[in-house]
């Protein structure tokens, strides 16, 4: 009897799927680096939020969110990166968001988020940012 493999997930199910990392930059010991991957929507928030908080424990001077793998935001997911900024300003750290994509950017400007964040165009440019 052959074995039957699984059937592959749908093209939206995986991309729904939030997974977050945060390490810190090994090039700068003051900066921290979360790379966020999928959707930030209500479903996929908590392995979002916990890689930024555990980014926000090792202390640096700034925070960088890496959004290039972002492909969708909704208003809850902008809510955890205000959080986020919050957060990041009460540890007396800078939170800078990097490469966001063309519909996440949008979002940031429909809702005048963009002039509280410190938005560019890639990681590399975050980090090499004046504070």
């Amino acid at each position: 009897m052959p074995i039957q493999n699984e059937p592959a997930a749908a093209p939206w199910e995986a991309a729904a799927v939030t997974t977050a990392t945060a390490r810190p930059q090994p090039a700068d010991d003051r900066a921290a680096v979360c790379v966020l991957v999928g959707d930030l929507d209500i479903e996929t928030l908590p392995p979002a939020e916990q890689a930024l908080d555990e980014a926000l424990r090792t202390r640096p001077q700034v925070l960088v969110v890496d959004l290039e793998q972002v492909g969708f935001c909704d208003s809850s997911g902008l809510n955890l990166l205000l959080k986020a900024r919050l957060s990041a300003t009460a540890a007396g750290a800078e939170l800078r968001l990097a490469a966001a994509s063309p519909t996440v950017l949008r979002l940031l400007e429909l809702t005048g988020a963009d002039t509280v964040f410190h938005l560019h165009p890639s990681v590399g440019d975050a980090l090499a940012a004046p504070r």
